[in-house]
């Protein structure tokens, strides 16, 4: 049985500087417009197989819809607030097949699209956003975290979760999905450090897509990548072009198979771009330009893997066709589902917040029952 002291030892053998930070360009299999990206050597990344890109495919454009029926939701007043990914389809479809199923995620606010990859029922998913419920799914049974509004408070969490699991004997990796604004936050550094001190098999995924909100990154740091900040704490970084599904893919799978051989943590900065504006009560026009949104709209994911998978006689006019047609469908049930009144009780609002409720609870659970009964 491994000590408590062996667990608080470093490594025999330290990693050079060089193999700690990331590379120089964002690792890319495919240029703007879905060929092949000029050079297109990577060393250690595979490129993934044609049905793991297939699957992809569906799971993006499936994405991309439920993403704009739940921002048309927003509009008709069925959700309180919906934070867009459209954009980030790559990242966020890539994380989710880069895992195993008993391995965790740790998702965000904006990170809705990854969990209806992970196979989460769409309703339950929107269950936050709707302000009915604390979470609408079962985070054990899912292997995915309650999606964290508070920037980067989930990244800690998800390191003790994978440091347990590995004191258990077990090959449970962790992935954090995190955007750039949560770099800027303490938290995110203590899941480095923990991380890093402890060994434990965690990804960190960095979705910068340029914004804070309002705040441009050039605001939130001076160093030369968002990656180069696990260099510091002994974390191993690469930075990928996250609106390459080829790459997104190949960065992440190496990185989560590193993690669970006992590689140590990994932190992927991903290079994408957030279509929409932050949230339905957002508007992007006082601090980004229009071309420079339209730059990024050609950079399309969907459409440079769609272009790719063509051109290798792997899509057909039929296939795209079906994965439209499933999408429709699947954003039909969740308007449908959606669009009915949600019934639920107000006194569940002070349940599971701690396991004993405290007496400020109790008090405070005693006035909405005397509002109630009024």
């Amino acid at each position: 049985m491994t000590t408590q002291a062996e667990h608080r030892m470093p490594p025999a053998t330290l990693p050079a500087d060089a193999d700690l930070l990331p590379s120089a360009e964002p690792i890319r299999f495919l240029d703007d417009d879905g060929g092949p990206a000029p050079g297109d050597a990577h060393g250690r990344y595979e490129r993934p197989a044609p049905e793991l890109l297939r699957r992809a495919y569906a799971a993006m454009v499936l994405g991309r819809r439920f993403d704009a029926q739940a921002t048309a939701l927003t509009k008709q007043g069925r959700l309180a607030v919906y934070p867009s990914s459209r954009g980030q389809e790559a990242c966020q479809i890539g994380a989710v097949l880069a895992l195993r199923e008993a391995d965790w995620l740790f998702p965000t606010y904006r990170d809705t699209m990854a969990l209806a990859a992970r196979g989460i029922d769409a309703a339950d998913a929107l269950t936050l956003l709707r302000g009915s419920w604390h979470c609408g799914y079962d985070p054990m049974a899912t292997r995915t975290a309650p999606q964290c509004t508070p920037l980067a408070t989930h990244a800690p969490h998800a390191v003790g979760v994978a440091y347990a699991a590995r004191r258990r004997g077990e090959d449970t990796v962790a992935l954090v999905l995190i955007g750039d604004g949560g770099t800027s936050e303490g938290d995110f550094h203590e899941a480095l450090n923990f991380a890093a001190v402890f060994h434990a098999p965690v990804v960190f995924l960095v979705q910068n897509n340029g914004y804070a909100i309002s705040v441009p990154l050039s605001r939130q740091t001076a160093a030369p990548s968002l990656a180069h900040k696990g260099a510091g704490y002994g974390v191993r970084g690469e930075r990928v072009d996250g609106n390459d599904p080829l790459a997104v893919l190949a960065v992440l799978t190496e990185a989560v198979e590193s993690a669970r051989a006992g590689g140590g943590p990994v932190l992927v900065e991903a290079h994408t771009y957030r279509i929409e504006p932050h949230t339905n009560a957002d508007d992007d026009a006082r601090y980004r330009d229009h071309d420079e949104v339209e730059t990024w709209k050609r950079r399309d994911p969907i459409a440079r893997l769609e272009a790719y998978l063509r051109s290798q006689g792997e899509l057909t006019d039929d296939d795209v066709s079906a994965a439209r047609e499933a999408a429709e469908a699947y954003a039909a049930d969740v308007r449908a589902r959606l669009g009915e009144e949600p019934s639920g009780d107000p006194a569940d609002l002070f349940a599971h917040v701690y396991a004993a409720p405290t007496p400020q609870l109790r008090e405070q659970a005693g006035w909405l029952a005397e509002e109630l009964a009024r």
